[in-house]
């Protein structure tokens, strides 16, 4: 997977890959990224395989944010 563009707003991370395919995942899921900064979150480098946060010491794969589904919850 070729991953084209990152990049995240208050409320989500976005990943779109070179075929266009764009995929997003709320901040809320990822305690790391909820609690930092908004210059933390931008402050990332991209590698063939995910995204690291070296200030709040995050990864992220590719692979597994567009394979990842979180589990419903019933009641």
């Amino acid at each position: 997977m070729n991953v084209s563009k990152v990049w995240l707003d208050d409320d989500f991370i976005y990943i779109q890959t070179d075929k266009g395919v764009v995929k997003n995942h709320p901040i809320i899921w990822f305690p790391r990224l909820l609690k930092a900064s908004k210059e933390q979150r931008e402050n990332f480098t991209i590698s063939p395989f995910g995204i690291h946060w070296e200030s709040i010491d995050e990864d992220l794969s590719f692979e597994g944010f567009f394979s990842f589904k979180k589990p419903m919850v019933s009641t």
